[in-house]
């Protein structure tokens, strides 16, 4: 069995496009999909968005049905932990002692919310949002209603603030940063979202540092920061994430910012592989690594595994790509700026309705269509461009022919 046997640790987005992405191909070898949560495999992306909002429920968030891998013979574990890699062996060992052979290996293990070693951390009331149980809380808390704190001002942060204000909470965000989003954005566009987000209600409060959680019976009571403590209902943790690269460790594989990989998600031992949030690849088109905790990079990695496994053509040749909704605001972006890069705006900021080229020595770096649709495709091809900034603004150019 082993001879064929893929085994696929992590059953998040990328670790379950790994299997439907072999099953398409035409792989027709066991094999085994591995899942820490009791969960069947769901988008991820959606618990800070439209599950939270209640726009979508359990069901609508999954990748298949389970009657999907039944049919397509996948041995779905649910619940299971791996414990170790023996690679001399090719084999894993999960907590039951159980061991699972395997001719090929892929880690999806994903990333954990990254953690506050301050006083109060651990108190009932403090939350992060990674998994589904997660959002579970806080659509719970949301019903409940009253004062919720966040800590952080990037994308998870500023979602789940909307999302609570928009379900009637009193919220206020605190991050060290000038502004919202600045070390991705840069601070003109990053101004953008802190005014969106004030514009709605939120007490935005950027250059403070939180220092601790606050104690009121026995639970989080709000946070302490070097302007001052905020009261509050709960506190929410977003403050990035880290990748889940120990089982990698305890194998032995190259280990930075995630586990490297090459342009193809081979690690250092060739007969694993690694994709989705632990993979720090190397991409073919921009001449570097990169690990991406995106939704996209996750699908299109998965795929690109498959194929890899098989002897396949395909390599990591994309540019990142996410999305946000927050508010009235919907945004897709494509590249892989510098925060230092210029930001040039196609249209006006004040309008809602506008499109953000960034440039770097003439060339497009990246590109953000805000409240502008179907045209993320076109933007894709102007990225990597030298473009004259004239041109970029100017509207009676088509985008099609800006390049």
């Amino acid at each position: 069995m082993s001879e064929q046997a893929i085994v696929v640790v992590g059953a998040g987005l990328a670790g379950a496009h790994v299997v439907q992405g072999l099953r398409a191909e035409g792989f027709a070898g066991p094999i085994t999909l591995l899942g820490q949560e009791s969960e069947l495999p769901y988008d991820r992306t959606k618990l800070s968005k439209e599950y939270l909002q209640g726009r979508m429920d359990r069901t609508a968030i999954r990748l298949h049905d389970e009657t999907w891998y039944v049919d397509h013979e996948v041995d779905l574990r649910l619940g299971t932990v791996v414990e170790s890699i023996d690679r001399a062996a090719r084999t894993v060992r999960l907590t039951t002692g159980e061991t699972l052979p395997y001719h090929r290996l892929v880690l999806a293990t994903g990333a954990d919310s990254r953690r506050i070693p301050f006083p109060g951390a651990d108190l009932p009331g403090v939350m992060a949002l990674r998994e589904l149980g997660e959002s579970d809380a806080l659509k719970d808390l949301f019903a409940a209603g009253g004062q919720l704190a966040v800590v952080g001002a990037g994308w998870i942060g500023l979602e789940v603030a909307a999302s609570a204000r928009q379900a009637g909470m009193t919220v206020t965000v605190v991050a060290p940063n000038v502004q919202p989003l600045d070390n991705i954005l840069g601070p003109r566009i990053g101004a953008y979202f802190a005014d969106l987000h004030v514009r709605n209600g939120i007490d935005l409060r950027m250059g403070v540092g939180a220092r601790g959680v606050l104690e009121r019976d026995g639970r989080a009571g709000g946070i302490v920061t070097d302007h001052g403590d905020i009261a509050a209902d709960a506190v929410l943790i977003a403050v990035g994430a880290v990748p889940r690269v120990a089982l990698a460790e305890q194998a032995g594989l190259a280990v930075d910012n995630g586990v490297l990989t090459d342009e193809r998600l081979v690690t250092s031992d060739p007969a694993i592989l690694a994709v989705g949030d632990i993979a720090n690849a190397h991409n073919t088109l921009l001449g570097q690594r990169l690990r991406r905790e995106h939704w996209d990079n996750a699908l299109r990695q998965g795929a690109l595994a498959a194929r890899t496994i098989l002897d396949l053509a395909g390599t990591y040749d994309w540019q990142p790509y996410f999305y946000t909704d927050q508010f009235d605001l919907g945004m897709e972006y494509v590249g892989n700026n510098l925060a230092s890069d210029e930001p040039v705006v196609r249209g006006a900021l004040e309008s809602g309705e506008f499109i953000v080229f960034w440039q770097r020595d003439g060339v497009v770096t990246a590109a953000m269509n805000v409240n502008i649709w179907d045209v993320n495709d076109t933007l894709r091809g102007i990225v990597g461009r030298r473009v004259d900034r004239e041109r970029l603004v100017d509207q009676e150019i088509p985008l099609a022919d800006l390049p």
